[in-house]
């Protein structure tokens, strides 16, 4: 737990599927998916990706020129590139913007993050494809964030930050008598603890109910030792008489 970090440092599809990246198995078939893809960054995208931002959840009608209409108020922008389908041409709601400077940059990725844009909130994130290692794509399983109800939440990232672990004592399987010395006489001790409370119960109970325990042994029904207390009540009142 010693290297524990809300945010991930490499990519790793399995710790990305955990809540706090401690999980050891696969939990959906996209984080198989994401074990076995060979992903390789695609080498035909050019710029500096330390000088990059991820740009997300975009209204599909928000264009480049808004785009660097907004983004602009930070700093100077290099390139802005709205990812949209080879098909059909329509905007897939996410863009990458680079800047020319580091002080910009770091500007927009501290205040835009949540901008409304075109009544959209959207997630201003680093570049991460060509800077953190081992990186694999949503499409492919991987990535970070994204919603409950789609069934594939992912951890690790600035939308979605692993939460740190609870950290509990280990119980071992010999707990109750098969380990060390020491445990074994806890529990022969606490055996012997509730063996004499109950000891302790049974002495006190005789000594509260010791008519009752006579009568039983006797074997006196109710309806006979009601009718005595009831005499021995009348003749009481009697001798107050007199």
């Amino acid at each position: 737990m010693n290297d524990w970090a809300p945010i991930a440092k490499e990519y790793d599809p399995l710790k990305a599927g955990s809540i706090d990246g401690t999980d050891e198995e696969p939990h959906d078939r996209a984080i198989w998916r994401a074990m076995l893809a060979r992903y390789v960054p695609n080498k035909g995208v050019t710029g500096d990706p330390h000088l990059t931002l991820f740009v997300a959840r975009l209204n599909l009608q928000t264009t480049e020129e808004k785009l660097k209409e907004v983004f602009s108020r930070y700093g100077d922008i290099r390139k802005i590139r709205l990812v949209r389908d080879l098909v059909t041409g329509f905007s897939k709601g996410y863009a990458f913007i680079e800047y020319k400077e580091e002080r910009a940059l770091l500007k927009a990725h501290r205040d835009a993050n949540r901008l409304v844009i075109d009544q959209h909130e959207i997630f201003v994130d680093f570049e991460l494809e060509r800077t953190l290692k081992g990186w694999i794509p949503r499409r492919l399983g991987g990535g970070f964030g994204g919603k409950k109800e789609s069934g594939q939440l992912r951890f690790g990232g600035r939308d979605r930050p692993f939460r740190k672990p609870i950290n509990l004592p280990n119980m071992n399987n010999d707990f109750y008598g098969e380990g060390s010395a020491e445990k074994r006489n806890w529990s022969r001790e606490g055996t012997r603890d509730w063996r004499t409370r109950d000891r302790d119960h049974e002495r006190s109970r005789d000594k509260r109910w010791p008519e009752r325990e006579r009568s039983w042994a006797w074997g006196e029904s109710d309806r006979e030792r009601d009718s005595k207390e009831e005499r021995s009540r009348g003749r009481e009142r009697k001798d107050r008489d007199r």
